[in-house]
C-alpha cells in the first residue's frame, strides 16, 4: 500500500479486506510466544538445573538474560520496524526467535543456555513492538480496532499464566527442553502466516535515519534499570551493584531525554509520551505489570509449596483467571471503553486489582483453592482484562505511522520494566517479612517455616494492592474525559495519510 497525499479512510481499509483478521491471528500467535516465554521457563528451571548442573546462584540468569535483552532493546526493536518495514522486521524477529529457542533447547551447558535466552530476548524486542505496530496500522475502524486490541490485550495479560500452564505440562510429560523447542513450531506457523497475510507498506520520500546516540543511551538506561532491580532481587538492596546500576540508569535516562529534545531524527519523539492519554496508558501498563507479578510469582509458590499442587495442577489453576481476562477484554473493548472511555475503565480495573490482592492476603495454611484462591484469581482476571486492552489501545491511538513502532515499543517497555520492578520490590518485601516472622517465632520448626512463607506472601499481596490503588488514582487523574479524545496535534510530524485518518481514529 503506497502512501499518498489524499487517501480516504475507506480506501485505506480496502487492501486489507478479510485478511486483516488473519493478520490478527498471526500477530496474536507471535505475541503469545513472546509473553509466555517470560514465565514458561520458570517451571522448567529445577529440571534444567538438575540436567546441566548449575548452581542456585546461577539459575536466575536463565530468566534474567531474557528480560535484560528484551527490556533494554525494545525501543530499538520498535524503531527498526519503522525504519526497515514492519513485515520484514516481524519475519526476521520470528525466524531469529525460533533459532535462539532451538539453540536453548539443545544447550549442553549453562553458558549456551544463558546465551540462547539472551538471544531470544533480543529477537523478542523486535517482535513484540512490531506485532503491536502491525495492529495499529492494520485496524483503523474504531469497532474493529477495539475488537483487535481486545484480543491482543487479553493475550498480553494472560500470556504469563498460559506460560505457567504450558511449562508445567511440557516439563512433567516430556522434558524441560520442550519449553524452548515448542517456540520453533509456533514460529514456523507464524512466519507462514506473516508471509501470506501481513501487508507490506511502500515508503515514499527519504528513508528516515536511526538515532544512534539515542539508541545507545536508552538501551544502556533500560539495561541498568532492569539489571539493577534484578540484582536487588538476588543480592538485596544493600548491594553497591544494585544502586550503581540504578543510578547509572537515571543518569542515562536524563541524558536520553536531553538528547531527544535536540536530535534531528529522534528515536522517541517526546511528544509521543508527553500526550496525557498516552502517558497515562504507559503508566497504567507499568503499574499493572508490577502488581501482576505478585499473582504469578507468589500464588504459584503458595499452590505448590503450601497446598502441594503439581506443576500441571498449578498451571490449570490459572485457567479461570485467563477465562475471566478474555471475557473482560472483549466486554470492555466492545462495550465499556467506547461508552465510558479509559478514564473510567482503567481505574475500575485497578480497583478490582486492589480487591483481588486484599482477598489473597487472607490466605493461610488451612485455605482451599476453590473457596479462597479461585475467587481472587477470577477478579484479578477481570481486572487485567479491563486495564490492558484499554491502555494498549489508547497508547497507540492517533500516532503518526512513522512512529507506530516506537510508540508500540513503549507499551512493551512499560510492561517489562513494571514486571522487573514488581518482582524485585515484592520479593524484597516478602523476604524481609519471612525473616522477621521467623525471628519472632523461635525456635524455627517446619510449621513455623510454612507459616512464615504464607505470611511473606500476604505482605507481598498487600504491597501489590498498594500498587493497584496508586494506579487507580493516577489513571483517574491523568486520562482525559471521554469526548476530549486524543489530541492528534501532539503526534510528531503527522503524515498526510494520518490526517485523513483523524476522523476515524479520534473516536
Amino acid at each position: 500500500m503506497t502512501q499518498t497525499s489524499s487517501v480516504s479512510p475507506g480506501a485505506l481499509d480496502a487492501p486489507a479486506d478479510s485478511r486483516r483478521w488473519w493478520t490478527l491471528t498471526v500477530v496474536a500467535l507471535a505475541q503469545l510466544m513472546v509473553v509466555l516465554d517470560s514465565t514458561v521457563v520458570n517451571i522448567a528451571l529445577p529440571a534444567a538445573q538438575a540436567d546441566l548442573g548449575f548452581s542456585n546462584g546461577d539459575r536466575q540468569w536463565v530468566v534474567t538474560a531474557y528480560s535484560l535483552a528484551f527490556g533494554s532493546l525494545l525501543l530499538l526493536g520498535g524503531r527498526l520496524s519503522d525504519l526497515i518495514g514492519r513485515k520484514r522486521t516481524f519475519i526476521i524477529g520470528l525466524i531469529g526467535f525460533a533459532i535462539a529457542s532451538a539453540l536453548g533447547g539443545a544447550a549442553g551447558d549453562f553458558g549456551l543456555l544463558v546465551a540462547a535466552r539472551a538471544l531470544q530476548g533480543a529477537f523478542a524486542a523486535m517482535l513484540a513492538p512490531t506485532a503491536l505496530a502491525v495492529l495499529t496500522t492494520t485496524f483503523t475502524i474504531p469497532k474493529e480496532r477495539a475488537r483487535a486490541f481486545g484480543v491482543f490485550g487479553a493475550i498480553a495479560g494472560a500470556g504469563g499464566a498460559i506460560g505457567l500452564l504450558l511449562g508445567g505440562f511440557l516439563t512433567e510429560k516430556f522434558d524441560w527442553r520442550w519449553n524452548l523447542y515448542i517456540n520453533v513450531f509456533i514460529a514456523i506457523i507464524a512466519v507462514i502466516g506473516a508471509v501470506i497475510f501481513v501487508s507490506s507498506v511502500d515508503r515514499t520520500g527519504p528513508r528516515p535515519k536511526l538515532d544512534v546516540p539515542g539508541t545507545i543511551l536508552v538501551s544502556g538506561a533500560l539495561f541498568g534499570l532492569v539489571y539493577g532491580f534484578s540484582n536487588a532481587e538476588t543480592d538485596g538492596w544493600d548491594s553497591p551493584l544494585t544502586w550503581g546500576f540504578l543510578a547509572a540508569a537515571v543518569v542515562l535516562l536524563v541524558a536520553f531525554v536531553l538528547w531527544q529534545r535536540k536530535a534531528t531524527h529522534p528515536l522517541l519523539p517526546l511528544s509521543v509520551i508527553l500526550d496525557r492519554n498516552r502517558g497515562a496508558a504507559y503508566a497504567s501498563v507499568l503499574i499493572a505489570g508490577a502488581g501482576m507479578f505478585g499473582i504469578f510469582l507468589f500464588v504459584t509458590y503458595y499452590l505448590q509449596e503450601s497446598l502441594g499442587f503439581t506443576p500441571i495442577q498449578t498451571g490449570l489453576s490459572f485457567l479461570p483467571m485467563i477465562g475471566m481476562l478474555v471475557l473482560a477484554a472483549q466486554l470492555s473493548t466492545n462495550i465499556f471503553v467506547p461508552r465510558f472511555g479509559p478514564k473510567i475503565m482503567v481505574p475500575f480495573g485497578m480497583a478490582l486489582g486492589v480487591v483481588a490482592m486484599l482477598m489473597l492476603t487472607r490466605l493461610d495454611l488451612g485455605s482451599t483453592y476453590a473457596a479462597n484462591v479461585l475467587p481472587a484469581l477470577m477478579i484479578m482476571g477481570f481486572a487485567m482484562g479491563s486495564i490492558m486492552p484499554a491502555s494498549m489501545q489508547t497508547a497507540t491511538l492517533g500516532i503518526d505511522r512513522q512512529f507506530a513502532g516506537v510508540a508500540s515499543a513503549m507499551v512493551n517497555t512499560s510492561q517489562q520494566v513494571g514486571g522487573s520492578i514488581g518482582t524485585a520490590l515484592l520479593n524484597t518485601f516478602a523476604a524481609t517479612a519471612a525473616t522477621g516472622y521467623i525471628a519472632d517465632h523461635l525456635p524455627t520448626t517446619t510449621a513455623v517455616a510454612a507459616e512464615a512463607a504464607v505470611h511473606s506472601y500476604a505482605v507481598a499481596y498487600g504491597w501489590g494492592a498498594a500498587f493497584f490503588a496508586f494506579g487507580a488514582v493516577l489513571a483517574a487523574l491523568l486520562f482525559r474525559r471521554r469526548g476530549q479524545g486524543l489530541s492528534l496535534s501532539h503526534a510528531p510530524a503527522a503524515s498526510s495519510d494520518e490526517d485523513d485518518l483523524a476522523p476515524v481514529m479520534a473516536h
